[in-house]
């Protein structure tokens, strides 16, 4: 791990393999050092994984308080790096901050692909599109996140005191990042038009946040966009299906 300036922030970032830069947007946690998942997704490109302002050892300044104001971030972060365009992965809630910045500045971005993405609203008013995860037991909520949560959850006893500390840090920031409105942006879907780059919707078969119907309606914003299925995973399958994943998404990058 090393550390990038973006503005007045300094951001922890993991940078692995070499090529073209892939920047990697995490969800609900930062992107381990150790997942398989980089190592694999390496072969297409230099990863580069910023951990959000407010995870990780990340800095998290008084006024920033929305997933729009991490975009213009990571926006200010990509001048840091330089190029001309770049292929995103993102994860989750890393989704709806891609989604975000590739409204902004369609330009910088040449492919996109949005794993369990949030960011929209397209259900009724009266109901949730995203199951509230703080309103629930965390055995509950564990159970929608992944396929087989025993398979993939560390043993919290056995985490260090830092380790610890880490994590409750990154709950707290999301949920001063995705409160109100829960897990939507109202203005985002009136913007995804704008969006020039192809787009790659995947999500896990067993994902009980991001519905088939969700992202389907998700990818019909973007006007050039499909959707991908991975089998035996979950929210998250960088980490149950990691090489399912990053080979489906090196086939879309490369071609």
């Amino acid at each position: 791990m090393t550390t990038m300036r973006a503005g007045a922030l300094e951001l922890e970032v993991l940078r692995r393999g070499e090529g073209r830069a892939i920047l990697l947007i995490h969800g609900v946690n930062p992107i381990s050092p150790r997942a398989p998942f980089v190592d694999r997704l390496a072969r297409h490109g230099e990863v580069i994984a910023p951990s959000h302002p407010g995870f990780g050892t990340s800095s998290l300044p008084d006024w920033l308080d929305s997933i729009d104001d991490v975009a213009h971030i990571y926006l200010e972060f990509l001048d840091r790096i330089g190029g001309d365009s770049f292929d995103v992965v993102a994860c989750s809630v890393g989704g709806w901050i891609a989604a975000e910045m590739a409204t902004k500045a369609p330009q910088r971005f040449r492919r996109l692909v949005l794993v369990g993405p949030v960011g929209i609203k397209v259900g009724p008013p009266d109901k949730l599109d995203i199951p509230d995860l703080f309103a629930m037991p965390q055995a509950d909520a564990d159970k929608l996140v992944f396929r087989e949560p025993a398979k993939v959850l560390p043993d919290v006893s056995k985490l260090s005191d830092e380790e610890l500390a880490l994590m409750f840090r990154a709950r707290e920031t999301m949920a001063l990042l995705v409160w109100e409105p829960w897990m939507h942006n109202p203005k985002l879907k009136h913007r995804l038009h704008r969006i020039a780059a192809p787009t790659l919707f995947a999500r896990g078969e067993a994902d009980g946040l991001v519905s088939s119907d969700y992202l389907a309606a998700y990818a019909r914003f973007l006007p050039n966009a499909r959707t991908l299925t991975i089998p035996g995973a979950g929210h998250l399958p960088h980490l149950e299906q990691p090489k399912l994943l990053a080979d489906a998404i090196g086939g879309f990058l490369e071609n």
